[in-house]
Formats: structure tokens, C-alpha cells, sequence
């Protein structure tokens, strides 16, 4: 019964490829296409390309139709690719000339005039051949008057870059710790029974400093949401989640995805990442696509970490768990390595996970000896994650994928998997083996998962202001940026590039001090009440130093003073821990249910949210009346430094800025800077991304030395926390250097 609800459960996140939802999204896309929605039609063309059988006529054509949209956007290279992948697929010879046009304008275009002139060439021969393609005459005319252009001038233009997946960060030079990988000298691996492995700075480090720079060991990208359809509505969905946005190896934003030749789910940026995903990992998870996104991300990352590791190291760090079985439960009595060399090193000797010679590499092995709290979690818990491992292996060798998974490491040592021993319903050793290993990782996940995070851009992006948020975009086993503990104050930042994770300081840390990473439960968003009850999923009670003086002192929360409703009669605190709330001025006692209050709160986001969608759809002075409407009614109840009454001034500013009232729109911002500053710090993140929109607004509005002031406070901010080669820091030099290049009496005029 149980396999036949989950046979049922996977039927509702299909992975196998549908030619008929390939001809309905290249129809939408066409659509889309006639429309002038380039970037709309891009992603339904890339939605029918993954699911269009390998080799099918209409594959050709799905790839002659996004390079067109790909044209329109100017992405040229890129559109040139998939102009080669159309006639690599068997492009109609009769259709050829159309895009032989179109690939003699991204050539011309991008400046290579020779290889231009030759396809002009074949385009001319194949026209004078098929009259019908006459009606391209006009058009090559045009191309040939451009091509005498671009012969006239003196110099070639430069190349059109490709936004293939965001800017990369170039690695910053520091000395290379000997003990832990990937980690700065300044850091020293510790050890003991209440902290576990932990890092300490072993010299005073700066804010800023990058300390570790990492690689995950294994990630998976998260679905994000994909709602089911409703009555009347399309049986494919054309919205776009991460799943068609990030290639599924190494995370880059996808531009025009190259799909799975097995699957419609899998996506990668270029044919050499669907390659070697292949075959790492993908040739085996590639028929178990439904079952692993039914299950959840957490099983798909413990089957996709031994995989990688391959079957070799699996078995060794299993049986070696078993020799040493009931130490696995007492840290200390595991501080021993797996080989006891003569060299290991004499500070880390015996630390878990560290190698014979004391290194802590990010290996399967520093990675299998991440705490999986097995004691902790509940039965049930325990029973479900087993039962979902099961699913997964039994799945492996019904679909005689067994060999598979023990050839990953070293493909002559392991023989065909025995069956004549064992029952169709029984798992044979090798595959109990990964099953164990597997129900380890699900385990340790729990405590030890890392999000990878991207800032998404929120709205339409038309380049007045750049909203963005950070949205969880994987799920990543990082054994080395484990060693991290946590805090409610923590003094560093993590950021990431791809699948590479960087920890700064975010502020200064003497020698000898802790270094601390907050895994979500932070001082400035959280009363310390509601932070220990979501940091209890990591089985330790948080006694940092925020947490401390507010059990402690007894003192309230700065968080909940400032979220705090207001006397709608005097304006002052209301306050009580029961269902009714008095004003704090004794001379109102104005009272109030804090269930109405919370109710008022939650219809006031409700309006606010109905404003941001007007902005959405162009009725700008619609959502500017919501706006302050909003205000005025905010104004009534709730604390003048509630997070709530920033966020308005931030919507504000949207507005204004996308009608081109730059003065008003700075005003709104610099309010909403304010209340953020209350609330995250003057040096925090939030502000630095505040400050950064509120550069772009200066700029458009020519405010030149105030623009300029503010870029070089978020610049300051940013590089602190995200180091100095990001878009966002390139973006504010770009527009220093613009405003700086101005003639000297404009600047002294502004």
C-alpha cells in the first residue's frame, strides 16, 4: 500500500518527456514571440527543447526559434549556439536560408566580417535557388549596407558579453591555512566536549577579511514552487521556478538551457556541465527524477553525496563506523583518525574528520563524520527517513541501476551486483551499504544543510530601482563551512558564487575570539524566545552573547519594541503578554485585543501587497494612492519604527522612481534607510543594499555629490560582506566613474 500511494505521489511531478507539452509550449512561445515578449518566449522555447525527444525533427526547430528570440535580445553568441544546434538536429534544409540570416546579422554584429561574408554567400546561392525565400531580399540588402559600415570603420567593436550566469568573483590572494582546506591562515581548528569543532581566529582579522572559500561537496538545486493547475487553466505550467532559471550543476543563471537527453527536468548552462553531470551523478538519478522530487530535496542530496563519493569510500567509512559503532554517539571518544600516521599533525591530531596527517579537507570523509544526532531525532522521524532511502535504493535495482552506483568510483573493482541470493523485496549488501550511508546524510542534514542563496530581482526590472531579496536556491553539504557555530549576533557574512560559498568578516575579531556564522535566527529579526525555539531543530540551546542579556537581564528585545503596536488615542507602546494590550501612558490606559491589532496588521500587508501588484502592471499612481493610504491607517496603530513603515517608504520610492520623480523618490528612501538602520545596523547588509538603490536613484536623478557619497558608502558595506568583485560593486564603480568624468562645473553645480 505504502508504494502504491508513493507510485501515486510521483504521478504529480512528472519528469519524463512529453512531445505534446513540447508543441504546446513552442505554440505559447510563439505567441509570446509575436507579441515582442523576447525574454517570455525565450523560456517557453526552453520549456519545449526539454521536452522534445532526443532526436525528433521538431527539436531543430524549438532551437531555430529561441536563437530568433535570443537576436532580439542581443545575446549574439549565444544565439549563433543555438543557430548550431538547430542544424545539428536536422533543420529543414527548406527553412535554412531564414536562419542563415539570421546568423550572417549576430556574426556582423559581433564584428567577425569574413565569417559573415561567407554565410552571406551560401544565404545568396540557396535565395537564387528558392524563390520563395525572395521576400529575405529586402532584409539581405539591409545586411549588406551594414556589412559596408562596419568595413568603413577603423576598428572592430568589442564583442557583446554574455550574461551567462552572473559576474564571477575573482579570487582574492591570501596565505592558505596548512591544517584546513580552503580556509585563511588566520583561523585555527578547535576542539572540545561543549563546542565540538569549532574555528578561532589565530591573529586579530579586520571586517572584510575573507577567511574560507569553498566548494560544496554536493548540492542540489531546490524546485522552488510549481503549483498544480487549476479548473480552465493549461495543463503545463509557463510560469518559470528555479528548476528553469539556475543550470542544475553548477548554479549559473540559465540564458538558454541545454536539456537532458534523458529527462525534461534536468537543465545545465552548456553541454560540457550536462556532460560531466552525467557522469558524476545524473546518469543514475535520471530515471528517479519524480520519485527524488517527491521525496524532497534532503533525499536527493544524500543519494547525489554518495554518488560522488563513490562506492569505494562509501563501504570503507561505513564499516569503519561499525567498528567503532558506539563511539559515533560520544564526541569525544571519536577524536581519533581513521589512520594514525606517524606525521599527523600534532594541534589537530584525533579532531573527527581531519585525515592520518591532521588536514580537515572538504572530503566525503570530513563530511561522514558531521554530527547526524542520531539519538536526538524522534522514531518516527528516524522511520520516515529510512522508509524514504528504501524507496530510493529498491527504485535503483528495479531499474538494474545497481551497477551504476557501485561502478561510480573505480568501475573494474566491482562485479555485476549478486541477485540469486536475495528476494525481489530485499536489497543485497552493496545496496544495504549505501542505504546506510544515505540515512546518515538525511540525518545530518538536518543540522548541518547549508542553503546556497541568490539575490532574485523582484518586479520588472526596468532599470529604475533594482529591488532584490535572497531566495534559497540549493540545498549543499559544505564540510568545511560546518566547522562554523552558531550565533544570534554572528561576526561574519557567507555569500556565494555558483556552487562556491566565501565567509567574511563582518566585523573585527580579535585573536583568540570564536568565529561565528548565524544559521537563520538572528538578534535584529527575532526575539530571543522565538529564536530558541527554531534553533532547538539543532538539538543545542543558543547561549551567544545576544541571547544571554536578553534571558538574563530580562531587558526587551529592541525587536520587539520597534515591531511593537502603538496607542491608536496617544501614539505611545502598547504593551502585555496577554490577549489584551494596554497603552504604556498611564495617564491614557487606552486598551485594545491584540487579536484585532494583529488582524488590522495583517489586512494592512494585504493592501500593500495589492500596490506593489498595481506598480507590476503600469497603474503607478493607483499604487501610489494604496501607498499612503496604507500610511495613514499604519500610522494609527502601529510603532513609527516598525519594519512595516520602511517597507512602505521602500514601495514609495519604487514608484516614484519608475515615474522619473527622482527628489520624491529619494525622499521615501532615505526614510526607509532610517528605520532599516534601527533595525539592522548602520554596517548591516540590509542597509547596504538600501543605500545601493538609493545610489541608483541619485544617479538617475543627477544628485551628483550626494550619489556619489552614497556609492561610496554601499560600496564600503557590500565589499564588507560580499567582497569587491560582485555586479553590485562593479555597478556602483561604473556609476562613480561616470559621475566622476563630468566637467568640473556640473559637479560643483550639483
Amino acid at each position: 500500500e505504502e508504494e502504491a500511494a508513493l507510485v501515486q505521489l510521483c504521478h504529480q511531478a512528472p519528469t519524463d518527456k512529453k512531445p505534446e507539452a513540447a508543441s504546446w509550449y513552442r505554440e505559447q512561445g510563439n505567441r509570446e514571440f509575436k507579441r515582442g515578449h523576447y525574454q517570455a518566449a525565450l523560456r517557453l522555447y526552453s520549456k519545449a527543447i526539454s521536452h522534445e525527444p532526443p532526436g525528433s525533427p521538431e527539436v531543430s526547430v524549438c532551437f531555430a526559434n529561441r536563437s530568433a528570440a535570443l537576436l532580439h535580445l542581443g545575446h549574439f553568441e549565444v544565439c549563433l549556439e543555438d543557430i548550431a544546434r538547430a542544424e545539428s538536429h536536422g533543420y529543414p534544409d527548406r527553412l535554412l536560408p531564414k536562419v542563415l540570416l539570421r546568423k550572417a546579422e549576430c556574426l556582423l554584429c559581433l564584428g567577425r566580417l569574413q565569417d559573415a561574408q561567407d554565410v552571406l554567400g551560401v544565404l545568396e546561392s540557396k535565395i537564387a535557388l528558392d524563390r520563395v525565400m525572395t521576400t529575405h531580399l529586402t532584409r539581405l540588402k539591409k545586411l549588406s549596407q551594414l556589412k559596408v559600415k562596419l568595413h568603413e570603420k577603423e576598428r572592430h567593436p568589442e564583442p557583446a558579453r554574455e550574461a551567462r550566469g552572473g559576474t564571477q568573483g575573482k579570487s582574492e590572494i591570501w596565505e592558505e591555512n596548512n591544517t584546513i582546506s580552503g580556509a585563511s591562515s588566520s583561523l585555527s581548528l578547535r576542539f572540545d566536549a561543549d563546542r565540538g569543532r569549532h574555528l578561532v581566529a589565530s591573529q586579530d582579522i579586520v571586517p572584510g577579511q575573507s577567511l574560507l572559500e569553498e566548494e560544496a561537496f554536493v548540492s542540489v538545486l531546490c524546485p522552488g514552487e510549481s503549483l498544480p493547475p487549476q479548473d480552465g487553466e493549461a495543463a503545463w505550467d509557463t510560469r518559470a521556478t528555479n528548476t528553469d532559471l539556475y543550470c542544475h550543476r553548477c548554479l549559473r543563471q540559465l540564458l538558454a538551457s541545454v536539456p537532458c537527453q534523458g529527462c525534461s527536468y534536468a537543465k545545465y548552462c552548456s553541454q560540457q556541465c550536462a556532460d560531466v553531470a552525467w557522469q558524476q551523478y545524473h546518469r543514475t538519478e535520471c530515471s528517479l527524477g519524480a520519485l527524488l522530487l517527491t521525496l524532497g530535496v534532503f533525499c536527493h542530496v544524500a543519494l547525489r553525496t554518495v554518488l560522488l563519493a563513490g562506492f569505494a569510500e562509501v563501504s570503507r567509512l561505513v564499516g569503519w563506523s561499525h567498528s567503532g559503532d558506539k563511539d559515533l554517539q560520544n564526541p569525544e571518544a571519536r577524536c581519533k583518525p581513521l589512520s594514525e600516521a606517524p606525521d599527523a599533525g600534532a594541534g589537530t591530531r584525533g579532531i573527527p574528520g581531519c585525515d592520518g596527517n591532521g588536514q580537515y579537507q572538504s572530503s566525503y570523509q570530513a563530511l561522514f563524520h558531521l554530527l547526524p544526532h542520531t539519538e536526538q531525532h524522534s522514531p518516527e522521524h528516524k522511520f520516515l527517513c529510512m522508509l524514504s532511502v528504501v524507496a530510493i535504493c529498491k527504485q535503483l535495482q528495479a531499474a538494474g541501476l545497481e551497477a551504476a552506483v557501485l561502478n561510480q568510483e573505480s568501475p573494474q573493482q566491482w562485479s555485476e551486483p549478486k541477485t540469486c541470493e536475495k528476494t525481489l523485496d530485499e536489497l543485497s549488501p552493496e545496496l544495504k551499504t549505501v542505504a546506510e550511508a544515505m540515512l546518515r546524510h538525511v540525518l545530518q542534514l538536518q543540522c548541518n544543510a547549508q542553503a546556497i542563496t541568490v539575490m532574485h530581482e523582484l518586479g520588472p526590472g526596468d532599470g529604475a530601482v533594482v529591488n532584490k531579496k535572497p531566495v534559497r536556491l540549493a540545498t549543499a553539504f559544505f564540510p568545511v563551512l560546518s566547522l562554523l557555530n552558531h550565533s544570534c549576533c554572528p561576526n561574519t557574512s557567507v555569500s556565494f558564487s555558483g556552487t562556491a560559498a566565501t565567509v567574511r568578516a563582518s566585523q573585527p575579531i580579535p585573536s583568540g575570539q570564536e568565529v561565528l556564522h548565524c544559521y537563520g535566527p538572528h538578534r535584529c529579526r527575532m526575539r530571543v524566545a522565538e529564536r530558541q525555539q527554531l534553533l532547538r531543530q539543532y538539538f543545542f540551546e543558543c547561549r551567544c552573547r545576544a541571547c544571554l542579556e536578553e534571558l538574563e537581564s530580562g531587558v526587551k528585545s529592541v525587536v520587539s519594541i520597534r515591531n511593537s503596536f502603538c496607542c491608536p488615542k496617544c501614539q505611545a507602546q502598547m504593551q502585555g503578554e496577554e490577549d489584551t494590550l494596554c497603552c504604556s501612558n498611564e495617564a491614557c490606559a487606552t486598551s485594545a485585543s491584540r487579536e484585532n491589532l494583529s488582524c488590522r496588521l495583517q489586512d494592512l500587508q494585504q493592501q500593500i501587497k495589492k500596490a506593489s501588484d498595481l506598480l507590476r502592471v503600469g497603474k503607478a499612481d493607483q499604487a501610489i494612492k494604496m501607498l499612503l493610504k496604507c500610511q495613514m491607517d499604519a500610522g494609527n496603530f502601529l510603532s513609527p519604527e516598525h519594519l512595516l513603515m520602511g517597507e512602505m517608504e521602500d514601495h514609495l520610492a519604487q514608484v516614484y522612481a519608475t515615474l522619473g520623480k527622482w527628489q520624491e523618490a529619494a525622499r521615501h528612501l532615505k526614510k526607509s534607510i532610517e528605520i532599516v538602520e534601527m533595525h539592522h545596523g548602520p554596517s548591516s547588509i540590509e542597509t547596504g543594499h538600501e543605500l545601493f538603490k538609493l545610489a541608483q536613484i541619485l544617479f538617475n536623478g543627477f544628485a551628483v555629490s550626494e550619489a556619489l557619497s552614497t556609492i561610496q558608502r554601499a560600496e564600503g558595506i557590500l565589499s564588507v560582506h560580499f567582497g569587491p568583485h560582485t555586479a553590485q560593486i562593479q555597478e556602483l564603480q561604473e556609476m562613480k566613474a561616470c559621475l566622476s568624468e563630468l566637467p568640473r562645473n556640473i559637479l560643483q553645480r550639483s
